[in-house]
């Protein structure tokens, strides 16, 4: 699937503020089930400097800095994507991640530990966790599905504006949550049970009305022998196509589009994101449509 995708991001200020070095997260990444084709980043006012990076999780960051005082700051970027994946389940798992507790290769594990170490091994999520396990006999793949499939059928989504993620148990206490909430919760019920999860945030082909000021979230599990693979809680779905993946981290401030602060006295700020996301079938989804 081809998507054309703007962004625009515009920090206004009641008075002139000093801007502090930011650091964004704008461009899709590029790998084998996702090729950006073309991506142009605007800013204003014009950046003193700027870098490019990066990052651990495999992220393009930019970097820049800024003289004098400035009313407002806005960052716009026009982004081409191809996504080509179809299938979610075209690989081949190691044989000892079939079962959970999920095993990695011991020297994996250092890199790993940021990604499955679980905030709590008791309470209502690792008991959900231990559930779903049993009751797809241990399996890791059924066991993903079957979390994915419960938080999609038994949380009902909300859409907030602003916040970072509740809690896993608040989440599944009142049985709803926006999509970072329920990301969250899935993330945390595969650390349960010793599966790699980190946080995405992106973009989604028909995203509904409430979140096309804001960007999708979803998370993506490491499976030894078929790498880093997308699960979307919020549409119950294993993320192929219609996905396209801006940053990810091991938490999600590790994966925020845009970093950065003001100096000021007193002074209020104000923000206001637009996207747009339009697709386009490729040709072989034409030949087969």
């Amino acid at each position: 699937m081809y998507f054309s995708i703007s962004h625009t991001t515009q920090f206004s200020y009641d008075r002139p503020v000093f801007l502090e070095p930011h650091t964004l997260r704008l461009q899709p990444r590029s790998d084998g089930v996702q090729r950006l084709n073309r991506f142009n980043l605007e800013v204003s006012p014009q950046p003193a400097g700027s870098s490019q990076c990066l990052e651990l999780d495999g992220n393009t960051a930019v970097r820049l800095w800024f003289g004098g005082e400035y009313p407002s700051l806005t960052f716009s970027t026009a982004s081409e994507v191809e996504t080509t994946a179809r299938n979610p389940f075209d690989f081949y798992l190691d044989p000892a991640a079939l079962q959970l507790p999920l095993r990695c290769d011991p020297s994996l594990a250092p890199l790993l530990a940021p990604y499955r170490t679980a905030r709590s091994l008791e309470g209502e999520v690792a008991d959900l966790a231990r559930r779903l396990a049993r009751d797809t006999g241990g399996s890791t793949l059924p066991f993903l599905g079957a979390l994915n499939t419960h938080i999609h059928q038994t949380c009902a989504q909300i859409f907030r504006a602003d916040g970072d993620p509740w809690s896993p148990e608040r989440t599944l206490y009142l049985g709803q949550g926006a999509c970072r909430d329920l990301t969250f919760l899935f993330m945390e019920a595969c650390r349960c049970m010793g599966v790699p999860a980190r946080f995405v945030s992106g973009y989604q082909a028909d995203a509904p009305e409430e979140e096309r000021h804001d960007l999708h979230a979803w998370a993506e599990v490491y499976l030894p022998g078929a790498g880093w693979r997308g699960y979307d809680p919020t549409q119950g779905l294993s993320v192929v196509d219609r996905h396209v993946a801006l940053v990810a981290g091991p938490t999600h401030e590790q994966a925020r589009p845009t970093e950065g602060s003001f100096r000021s006295t007193g002074a209020v700020s104000r923000m206001e994101v637009q996207i747009s996301v339009q697709t386009h079938c490729t040709p072989r989804q034409r030949r087969e449509n």
